[in-house]
């Protein structure tokens, strides 16, 4: 993974009517909140993301670590393709892919995660079954005890991983991810043929960064975060939504 000298990242070009567009959710459409539920939609957005959609024929995909459910529920009533839980789901027209079972062993698991929890009031214990997501960021002090759990819960979970994100750890399916959400999309129409360009904040999304890249397309880093496969660059999710609505003459901020 090619790694761009921050100073070196512009802001990305304005969305053109060839493009296959995709985009993160949490920390690069919307701000982060201490909760995924406790986000917040700019009623302007979910029209500016239609209008956009309508302009590149429907190629505009989310590409989430949050289940297509949630992502349904936020920008309702929109229906865009999507891939959930970091590319194990994804769907597309009639096309549903849907995720692995969990393993028995994983309920348990949530279960012991949620007493650690309750040691520091403010942390969220996500059930994303078949993922379980630990959430620190309104209690930076739990990180340590946190990722202790979930290296050691990994044990009991032959073909899981640790997803390492922004104040979160998941424990999660060793299948999918958002690269392979992404390329799976770029062969499928409307997505097939066109400028692949993705937008995200977090580790999860150097993936798509990757398969973007590899396809000559627009990678673009939202936030602070410096190494990154991302080769463009906007300040935050304020900076991505006036980007994307400069390109319908819609006010999605």
């Amino acid at each position: 993974m090619p790694v761009q000298s921050a100073n070196l990242r512009q802001r990305p070009p304005a969305p053109a009517d060839d493009w296959a567009l995709f985009l993160d959710v949490d920390g690069c459409l919307l701000d982060f909140s201490d909760t995924p539920e406790g986000v917040i939609v700019p009623p302007a957005l979910p029209v500016a993301l239609g209008a956009l959609s309508r302009r590149l024929d429907g190629a505009l995909a989310l590409v989430s670590g949050r289940a297509l459910a949630s992502l349904d529920t936020l920008f309702a009533p929109l229906h865009l393709p999507a891939a959930g839980l970091h590319g194990l789901e994804r769907r597309h027209g009639d096309l549903l892919v849907s995720p692995p079972a969990a393993p028995a062993a994983l309920d348990g698991i949530l279960d012991e995660a949620r007493r650690l929890a309750d040691k520091y009031p403010g942390t969220l214990v996500e059930d994303k079954a078949p993922a379980i997501a630990l959430h620190w960021r309104a209690e930076p002090l739990a990180a340590a005890d946190f990722e202790a759990f979930a290296m050691a819960a990994l044990l009991a979970l032959p073909g899981y991983r640790l997803q390492h994100g922004d104040h979160v750890v998941e424990l999660r399916p060793a299948r999918a991810d958002k690269g392979d959400a992404i390329a799976a999309f770029l062969d499928e129409a409307p997505f097939r043929g066109r400028l692949p360009v993705f937008a995200g904040d977090d580790l999860t999304d150097e993936h798509g960064f990757d398969i973007v890249n590899a396809r000559g397309g627009v990678s673009v880093l939202v936030g602070a975060r410096e190494a990154s496969a991302a080769r463009f660059h906007l300040d935050n999710p304020s900076a991505v939504r006036a980007w994307l609505a400069a390109a319908t003459g819609d006010a999605a901020t």
